[in-house]
């Protein structure tokens, strides 16, 4: 009942760009499945309402479709496809931006006994489960509203509220916990990940990154593991390819100059490692991609 309507719901208001008149809430209509491609996954709740999702983190596959949700609570590289979206049957996504704050806050307000807690160790930075009716149904509603641009105002905070409070008692509640706590696991190591993002391009001790994390090596590296499903030099190759890439789109007659930008001293390596990733040379990948449109590969597009 709620996938038809939120079906509906969705063509009507699907745009190109995937924006909505409602901060922080994406829609997605794809209607072609194209070989996978890298994208980072943000931090994001995904349900699919029609069609199919491929998302491979690491060496683990996440796949989803009508009626189940991702939860993405750490921004990682992955690479995606859907598998099933065609002209006559697009693929319909909802999506939600979700932020730290906003799940802290909940916990602040929750009484005692009523949010499941944190758990023990840190979860997976993704996850995928069946959605329950009420998370559903609070979807169903917020999108809705697109039709009502009176209450966006008023009704769409209450109502994203709501559905944060569902992904808390929902069977991800554990990770969407740690995600809104500053001291947790999870979180320390997405500080982790976001420095290694930011300083890609430069070498690093694991060491070093463990202490800023406040974790001893082997709690880091085991953590870090659980929730990337990549070493932090794994992760850190993984973001160099990613960067090399976006920048010979822009600068495809560059290839040694690009491959120096993130990080790669020699040149080989780099053509190594790119085609190895990518299937094809950096130069050849360049060309394809002026050539072709290719769809974001995000845990949305």
């Amino acid at each position: 009942m709620y996938l038809d309507e939120l079906r509906t719901l969705l063509a009507r208001h699907a745009r190109p760009d995937g924006t909505t008149a409602i901060d922080g809430v994406l829609i997605s209509q794809v209607d072609r499945s194209d070989p996978p491609a890298p994208s980072m996954s943000g931090t994001v709740l995904a349900v699919i309402a029609q069609g199919a999702k491929r998302l491979a983190l690491g060496d683990r596959v996440f796949e989803y479709g009508p009626g189940q949700y991702l939860v993405a609570s750490v921004d990682l590289p992955v690479s995606g496809q859907f598998t099933r979206a065609d002209p006559e049957q697009p693929a319909l996504g909802f999506g939600l931006v979700l932020q730290p704050s906003a799940v802290a806050e909940l916990l602040l307000q929750a009484g005692p006994g009523d949010v499941p807690g944190a758990g023990e160790g840190v979860p997976s930075g993704i996850a995928v489960s069946d959605a329950p009716d009420e998370l559903l149904d609070a979807v169903v509603r917020l999108v809705r509203l697109l039709d009502e641009p009176r209450d966006l105002a008023v009704l769409a905070p209450l109502i994203k509220r709501e559905i944060l409070w569902r992904l808390i008692t929902s069977e991800q509640g554990a990770a969407v916990c740690q995600f809104g706590l500053a001291d947790s696991g999870l979180s320390h190591i997405s500080r982790a990940v976001g420095w290694i993002r930011e300083h890609y391009a430069q070498s690093f001790r694991v060491e070093d990154v463990a202490r800023l994390s406040g974790m001893s090596v082997s709690a880091f590296y085991r953590n870090f593991q659980a929730v990337t499903a990549m070493s932090p030099i794994q992760f850190q190759k993984q973001i160099r390819l990613q960067e090399a890439r976006l920048l010979l789109a822009t600068h495809p007659g560059d290839v040694t100059g690009v491959g120096r930008r993130v990080g790669y001293d020699n040149p080989s390596q780099f053509s190594r490692e790119y085609r190895r990733q990518f299937g094809a040379p950096p130069s050849r990948d360049a060309a394809r991609l002026r050539n072709t449109a290719r769809t974001p590969a995000g845990v949305l597009e």
